[in-house]
């Protein structure tokens, strides 16, 4: 999300890669679901994620989550070490001794509020310059504590990719390439993921990124 709103935001911007980032959409892409009973979940899970921002962690250590994260690690079919060492490094000591996962609830709450407000379908229809959407094709692990989010994220990418389609099909300046992972495609397809960004790399400096096809 970052990336594509820098092609209005960063003078000299040649182009950006958004890798499976969107949010949580807009009420109305949730397919199937009545728009209320949406509004009311997206308002629970933000909730929840403001109410965790920089929170101590329970019994203030590290046991929880790299024990959900081995978990994780098993299910996406990734190394359990490359999980662990990434929870390690993201794990600070606030002034009290009490370990937290960052970012600090300050930047953290700041973020929430800005991913809440970009319009992002505005933006990749108002962009000019090359935009490569990357999105997971493969639905993310059940979420412990909520067992409506496998109803709810199913509805949204179905709309989600709806959007995505037209978007293609529309926007001279947009493609959109699918991955065979989940939203974790950086940890689970590195190889795939890093051929994709090349490829657009090379596409862009050669000038042939939105160019329309030649017709006899």
């Amino acid at each position: 999300m970052v990336a594509a709103c820098c092609l209005e935001g960063l003078d000299g911007t040649l182009g950006a890669v958004n890798l499976d980032g969107h949010g949580m959409g807009r009420a109305e892409q949730y397919v199937g679901l009545d728009r209320g009973y949406v509004e009311r979940r997206l308002a629970e899970v933000r909730a929840f994620a403001d109410a965790a921002m920089g929170r101590p962690l329970p019994g203030g250590g590290l046991e929880g989550v790299l024990a959900y994260n081995a978990v994780m690690a098993e299910e996406l079919g990734v190394s359990r070490e490359l999980l662990e060492a990434g929870g390690r490094r993201g794990a600070v000591r606030n002034a009290e001794g009490e370990v937290y996962l960052r970012p600090e609830r300050v930047a953290g709450l700041g973020m929430q509020e800005a991913m809440a407000g970009i319009d992002l379908f505005g933006l990749y229809r108002r962009v000019r310059k090359p935009l490569l959407i990357v999105r997971a094709l493969r639905p993310n692990p059940s979420t412990p504590g909520m067992p409506w989010m496998d109803e709810l994220m199913a509805a949204y990418v179905k709309g989600l990719h709806a959007d995505l389609d037209e978007l293609a099909r529309t926007e001279r300046w947009v493609e959109v390439a699918g991955v065979d992972a989940t939203h974790a495609m950086l940890l689970e397809r590195p190889r795939e993921v890093a051929a994709l960004v090349a490829d657009f790399v090379r596409r862009v400096g050669a000038g042939e990124w939105g160019v329309p096809p030649q017709r006899g």
